[in-house]
């Protein structure tokens, strides 16, 4: 894998190939998660050379992944890290998540987001979703306020369309913009990546594992407890999950050969497709931080990229949505 810097956008902010995110950390889609193993796993990443760390104002009920970042920098020079947050979901009682894109909410969240992670600024901040009911010029132009006012050295887009990011851009700079993507989930590839190659604009990808699907970890008969939220995906039940793991086995076989983890020849070859900056692994404990981490020294030749082209290909297309 190259594991050279890659700049976000003209922001001056440069991210290595890989990231840690932060979302299993806040323990509200696994459970056993704790404040002290969620510092170690940043802990973990960060020694084993992952510096990108990206986190969101709603990752937790009060903020559990930022504080764990916080707890884990205690000690470390800040500037050797990048922290990417996100604005614009909170939580209301119960769990209820509201997404909410008003300037004053999203000054809000974003001064609190400072206040948990004990920095005067961010180095990329999202909009984590667009709020519907709200004009996104007004959320855009509360993000170009506090990008003026240095509370942020750059500015994303999180899970929004190609017409949205058209509207944000004019009002404030776009250095990146983050969506899922993966081997069996690539409908980025058909606009928004496009769009984003041809305007310098980062693409920083999740799920590049799909919740662990693509690690080659999983059984066939593999049932999910209602506690974890990957009893809800299609793609983790019945033929839909057989189906996906046919792609699995061809991966083994990869892995195999290039005698390496099945999850470093998927992170190495999300990290090496046309207009991926930057690939985001999430991690619940110290050992797989560290695990993902390897896939920095993975290298792919043209035979595991032919056959992995021809899994993907025979697999078909996929159903990814949640079901519920």
């Amino acid at each position: 894998m190259d594991s050279s810097p890659r700049e976000l956008g003209s922001s001056g902010v440069f991210v290595g190939p890989l990231g840690l995110g932060c979302w299993p950390l806040a323990g509200m889609t696994r459970a056993g998660i704790t404040h002290t193993m969620a510092v170690a796993t940043v802990a973990a990443a960060i020694d084993a050379g992952i510096t990108h760390l990206d986190t969101a104002y709603c990752y937790g009920a009060d903020g559990e992944s930022e504080r764990a970042i916080f707890a884990a920098l205690v000690g470390r020079r800040r500037e050797l890290v990048t922290i990417a947050g996100k604005c614009g979901i909170h939580w209301k009682p119960g769990r209820t998540q509201c997404v909410d894109g008003r300037p004053e909410r999203i000054r809000r969240e974003v001064d609190e987001s400072l206040i948990r992670l004990d920095t005067d600024h961010l180095d990329l901040l999202y909009l984590h979703a667009p709020d519907p009911t709200i004009p996104i010029e007004e959320t855009a132009g509360a993000l170009a306020e506090l990008l003026k006012e240095g509370k942020t050295r750059g500015v994303g887009a999180s899970n929004c369309s190609v017409d949205l990011l058209a509207r944000i851009a004019p009002i404030c700079p776009l250095s990146a913009c983050q969506m899922p993507f993966n081997m069996l989930q690539r409908e980025i590839e058909a606009e928004i990546l496009p769009w984003c190659r041809a305007r310098g604009v980062a693409m920083v990808v999740y799920w590049p594992l799909m919740k662990g699907l693509l690690a080659g970890g999983m059984n066939r008969d593999q049932v999910f407890p209602t506690t974890d939220s990957r009893h809800k995906y299609p793609m983790f039940n019945g033929e839909e999950f057989q189906r996906n793991l046919d792609v699995v086995d061809v991966l083994k076989m990869v892995a195999a050969r290039l005698s390496c983890p099945v999850a470093d020849v998927v992170l190495a070859w999300t990290a090496e497709q046309l207009g991926i900056t930057s690939v985001l692994f999430g991690a619940t404990s110290p050992d797989q931080a560290r695990a993902n981490a390897r896939a920095l020294h993975c290298a792919l030749d043209d035979e595991a990229r032919q056959a992995i082209a021809a899994a993907v290909q025979a697999r078909g297309p996929v159903a990814g949505r949640r079901a519920v």
